[in-house]
C-alpha cells in the first residue's frame, strides 16, 4: 500500500525534517534532534504538524443519538464550543479507538480520530449510523491540523487572533479568525500535557497558517517539532497510545479509561456499545491493571519488554517505553496483575536478559 503525504511535505523537507512511514503517511520523525525539540515544548513553544489524523463531520437530528450509541463518554454533557475525550468500544470488550467529540451545534459534531484508524473507525461508525436520522462525511483529506504546545503558546499565537487565547479553558473550542483566514477553529487540547492549542485548517490555508505561526513565534522561540519527541512528551503525561497502551483486544477499563465509560448519559441509562458486557466486568473487578512504572535501575524499558516480579516470573509486558528527557530516567506502562498494580510496588524490567528495578508510580509521570 502506498503511503499517503501531508500537504506541506515540502515544507517539512525545506526545514530539514527526517521523514518516515507512520500510521500510513509519510511524516516528520524530527528536525534536529528528540532531546532539543521534548525541551523545546516543555519549556517553551513548538508546533507539530499532525495533518495525518482523522475528521468526521455528524449533522442531523440523530447525530448526538449516534455518537452516544457509539461512545462509551457522555455527550449530553457537551455544550457548543465544548470538547470531550472519549473512545468507541468494540463488541468483544477491547477499543476500535479512542478520540475527542467537538460539539459545534446542537446537530452537528466533529469527531477527531486517530491516523492508522480512519477507515476502521468510519466503517464501524457506519454500520450504526442507519438506524439515526444523520448524515455522515469523512473531512480528512481536506484538513490539516497543527498543534501549538507548550507554555508560551497563547502568547506566541494571540496576535493571530482576537479570540482571548489566555481566557480559554482546556477542552473548549472555538470557530474564529486565525492568521487573515475565517471560521478556523482553534481548540484549547493537545498531546503534550505542556498546554496549547490544535489549530483545523482547510488545506489550501494551511501553508499560509504554518508560515504565520511560525512567525508569530519566533520571538518565543517556537521550533517545527516532530513525532519523536511528541511520544516522549505523551508519555511523560500518562497518555495512552492507540495501538500500544490500547488495542482492539485492551479492555478500556483495564486501561483506565472508567473515567469515560458512563453507564448513563444524562439521567437515562447509556446503552452504548457493549456497555452490559463493561458493566459487569467493572462490577465483577479486573484481573490486571495499565500501569505506570518508572526506573529504579539505570535502563530503558522498550515495547514489548517483558514485566516480572524478582524471580523473573513473566507477569506482563511493557506497551510504551521511553527515557524520560524531563525526568532523566526510564518511565514506562504495561498492563500487570491488578495485585501488583499499586503505586510504590516492586516490578522488574527484562532489558537484554537483565533484570532491572522499577517502581510502580501513578500517572501522569510529570506533576503539574
Amino acid at each position: 500500500m502506498s503511503l499517503k503525504h501531508v500537504p506541506l511535505e515540502a515544507v517539512h523537507r525545506a526545514l530539514g525534517a527526517k521523514i518516515v512511514p507512520f500510521a500510513g503517511y509519510e511524516m516528520p520523525v524530527r528536525y534536529s534532534s528528540d532531546l532539543d525539540e521534548h525541551h523545546t515544548v516543555r519549556n517553551a513553544v513548538g508546533i507539530f504538524d499532525v495533518s495525518h489524523m482523522g475528521e468526521f463531520v455528524l449533522k442531523g437530528p440523530g447525530a448526538l443519538d449516534l455518537i452516544l450509541k457509539v461512545s462509551a463518554n457522555d455527550a449530553t454533557a457537551l455544550y457548543d464550543g465544548r470538547v470531550q475525550y472519549s473512545y468507541l468500544p468494540n463488541d468483544h470488550g477491547g477499543v476500535v479507538d479512542d478520540l475527542l467529540v467537538y460539539r459545534i451545534s446542537e446537530i452537528e459534531y466533529m469527531l477527531v480520530v486517530n491516523a492508522s484508524n480512519i477507515d476502521k473507525d468510519w466503517n464501524h461508525i457506519s454500520q450504526y449510523a442507519a438506524d439515526f436520522d444523520v448524515e455522515m462525511v469523512n473531512v480528512s483529506d481536506g484538513m490539516c491540523l497543527f498543534a501549538v504546545q507548550g507554555p508560551l503558546a497563547a502568547k506566541a499565537l494571540q496576535p493571530l487572533t482576537n479570540a482571548l487565547l489566555d481566557g480559554m479553558s482546556y477542552y473548549t473550542f472555538e470557530k474564529t479568525d486565525f492568521a487573515g483566514m475565517a471560521n478556523v477553529i482553534v481548540s484549547a487540547t493537545g498531546y503534550t500535557g505542556a498546554g496549547g492549542f490544535e489549530i483545523y485548517v482547510s488545506n489550501h490555508q494551511a501553508e499560509a497558517v504554518w508560515n504565520a505561526i511560525m512567525e508569530a513565534g519566533k520571538p518565543f522561540g517556537i521550533k517545527p517539532i516532530g513525532l519523536g519527541a511528541r511520544d516522549t512528551l505523551r508519555l511523560e503525561s500518562g497518555y495512552c497510545l492507540y495501538g500500544n497502551d490500547i488495542t482492539d483486544e485492551t479492555s478500556p477499563l483495564e486501561a483506565g479509561l472508567g473515567w469515560v465509560t458512563k453507564f448513563t448519559a444524562g439521567t437515562q441509562p447509556h446503552n452504548f456499545v457493549n456497555a452490559a458486557a463493561l458493566k459487569a466486568q467493572k462490577e465483577a473487578g479486573l484481573s490486571r491493571k495499565l500501569i505506570g512504572f518508572s526506573m529504579v535501575d539505570r535502563g530503558i524499558p522498550r515495547s514489548h519488554y517483558a514485566l516480572c516480579t524478582a524471580d523473573g516470573t513473566v507477569v506482563g509486558e511493557v506497551t510504551s517505553g521511553t527515557q524520560s528527557p524531563t525526568l532523566g530516567k526510564g518511565i514506562g506502562m504495561g498492563y500487570v496483575p491488578t495485585e501488583l498494580s499499586k503505586p510504590g510496588t516492586e516490578i522488574f524490567v527484562n532489558v537484554r536478559d537483565k533484570l532491572l528495578k522499577a517502581e510502580v508510580v501513578k500517572v501522569p509521570f510529570l506533576k503539574k
